[in-house]
């Protein structure tokens, strides 16, 4: 096991924060790259069940290293946002927005389509295999080339460039009351059903574009942006599986929960060869994929007390009354329908809310929504 740590630029004076990550497995031999594995936890900052889940993740690494049994570097990054874990507002960590400057951590990552075309164009042949070497270091490169101009953009190039090249990129949040449920690309649903399986997720939510470029989605899109362009000319598969797993709600920081997910990653790495064990036999999925359009984000249609009727993991019908907000004041009473029958799956922990404030998600089949889809 490798320890790396990387210095982040533009911290404040009398600062430094640095990036810690951990490389298990066979190392690279110049430019001649392996399989590579790359997961990270707590983007933001106060989801803590995936800091959790990486913690029992290296000791499991660890021993199968010892054994030889890794087929693939895996390169773990416990704490990915340490400018947001040292944020405290009165007792309370913020770790989902940069005090600095308003923007979500999990946001606005740069695209890396343009330079990567740049860098390939004339140079793909006709091996799928041989593309995706010359794409991922394509990929290493324009990463290594942005701007950090401060330090949440020093943050934002050091994680990009610590994952782009991997075929596996899972990025571990929470929820604020959840299941476990994950995001991915629609294109990468086959290879993330298994993962879907073996977690036990109760949702999956696929779409091509979230909005705002968040940090799966940054690693992946590269990757079907260059097999449309290149359709009926080269092969380009899809080279990397990044997945935003949502691992329940914030409160569930457990060893028992944590050593169960745990287990799911490595039986996941089996299952795709990149550990030398056992494949798994897969458990039946919970629920099919849903397209992310099709969830309804529900909100408070006014300033007032929340009171959920419905709980986490109901099946709603279109129309049903989910959460009620009651003006304390008037006393009236204002129901919250669901447009869509799905899942309900999330929702928030607050019990008072303003007016046009998310609520809950329910993960329906039916697209009813366009444009911007990721949560602010």
């Amino acid at each position: 096991m490798l320890t790396r740590h990387h210095p982040l630029h533009g911290s404040p004076l009398g600062t430094q924060r640095a990036i810690t990550s951990f490389h298990y497995g066979p190392a690279e031999t110049g430019h001649q790259r392996g399989r590579k594995v790359y997961v990270q936890a707590s983007l933001h900052a106060d989801e803590l069940p995936g800091m959790l889940l990486a913690h029992h993740l290296r000791q499991r690494l660890a021993v199968l290293e010892t054994a030889g049994l890794l087929r693939a570097e895996f390169v773990i990054v416990p704490v990915a946002n340490p400018i947001g874990l040292a944020q405290t507002v009165l007792l309370t960590n913020e770790g989902r927005f940069d005090l600095a400057g308003g923007e979500n951590f999990n946001r606005r990552y740069p695209s890396l389509f343009a330079p990567v075309l740049a860098a390939v164009e004339g140079r793909l042949v006709d091996d799928e295999a041989a593309n995706a070497q010359i794409i991922r270091a394509a990929l290493r490169e324009a990463a290594q080339a942005l701007p950090q101009e401060n330090e949440l953009m020093s943050q934002r190039k050091t994680l990009l460039a610590l994952a782009c090249d991997a075929e596996v990129v899972l990025d571990l949040h929470c929820d604020c009351e959840s299941l476990i449920h994950l995001y991915t690309g629609t294109a990468l649903w086959p290879q993330a059903e298994p993962l879907a399986r073996l977690t036990g997720s109760r949702a999956s939510l696929l779409a091509a574009e979230s909005g705002d470029n968040p940090f799966d989605e940054a690693c992946s899109q590269t990757w079907w942006q260059l097999a449309a362009h290149f359709d009926g000319r080269h092969p380009v598969p899809m080279g990397c599986l990044s997945v935003t797993l949502e691992l329940r709600g914030q409160a569930d920081v457990s060893h028992p929960l944590a050593s169960g997910d745990a287990d799911a990653l490595v039986a996941f790495f089996a299952h795709r060869g990149l550990v030398d064990l056992p494949a798994p036999v897969l458990p039946p999925l919970h629920n099919e994929a849903t397209p992310l359009a099709g969830t309804d984000d529900l909100k408070a249609p006014i300033s007032g007390l929340v009171v959920y009727v419905r709980d986490i993991g109901d099946e709603i019908r279109a129309g049903d009354v989910v959460v009620e907000l009651i003006d304390p004041i008037s006393g009236d009473v204002h129901p919250v329908r669901s447009r869509t029958g799905g899942l309900l799956f999330a929702r928030q922990v607050q019990r008072f809310a303003r007016a046009g404030r998310s609520l809950c998600q329910v993960a329906g089949n039916t697209p009813i929504r366009v444009g911007k889809l990721s949560s602010d």
